[in-house]
């Protein structure tokens, strides 16, 4: 499952939901749906998807209301909600905004640049990231607490930098990010850090860990491996 990412689709046309439900879970999201507002809340609270793609005209509860309603649930303040919809009246933009939402795809929706978009927004940050205190993957128990890592009974003791690396990655499996993707989110946007530096970083963790976890995707960057 990609990372598990779980992605809530709220639209009454069934075809629409059939398309979207089909291609994200091809890609390994896990996806729920729901085919008005107020069902859309029920499934939100019960699944706490960090992505909802949603239509704004739906019968029972349109999807501003709905998503000014999900903005209000504490453990979806973080989701991003991308409204999705045929109308092109910038009052419905203006709208959608306004309720919350982080983006607007106008139908008809074409679904390899909707997963595109899709991953972009898993791609951007932590906003919509679960993180996890310890991971558990493999041989390996990846202890945030305390910047530690088990393979097997094994204590490896890793540099901060390295630990943090490796923790993002695992945190996110079979995702790739390249080097500058990696740099912001490991060294920040306030320290020059060449890229190379990424290189020799992934390279220290291998020798501590082995080599069968991080692998190089040629010309775009690297990844935490699992299977899927």
């Amino acid at each position: 499952m990609k990372a598990n990412y779980r992605i809530l689709v709220v639209d009454d046309e069934q075809d629409i939901v059939e398309l979207l439900d089909y291609n994200l879970t091809k890609e390994g999201y896990e996806v729920r749906t729901a085919n008005n507002g107020m069902k859309a809340i029920d499934e939100a609270k019960e699944f706490l998807p960090q992505l909802i793609l949603m239509d704004i005209m739906m019968p029972k509860m349109d999807g501003v209301e709905a998503c000014r309603k999900i903005r209000e649930i504490p453990k979806l303040k973080e989701s991003y909600i991308i409204f999705l919809t045929a109308r092109s009246e910038e009052f419905s933009e203006i709208a959608a905004f306004d309720a919350g939402a982080d983006d607007f795809i106008t139908k008809p929706i074409k679904p390899r640049a909707l997963i595109s978009r899709v991953s972009a927004f898993f791609r951007r940050g932590t906003k919509n990231m679960i993180e996890k205190e310890s991971i558990t993957i493999k041989d390996l128990v990846i202890d945030r607490a305390s910047y530690t890592v088990m393979k097997g009974s094994e204590k490896i003791i890793l540099p901060k930098k390295e630990f943090e690396l490796l923790f993002f990655l695992s945190n996110r499996p079979n995702t790739v990010f390249n080097r500058d993707e990696l740099l912001k989110n490991i060294w920040g946007t306030d320290v020059y850090v060449v890229p190379r530096t990424v290189d020799v970083h992934i390279r220290k963790v291998r020798e501590k860990i082995g080599e069968d976890y991080i692998a190089t995707v040629k010309g775009i960057g690297y990844k935490f491996t699992v299977d899927e």
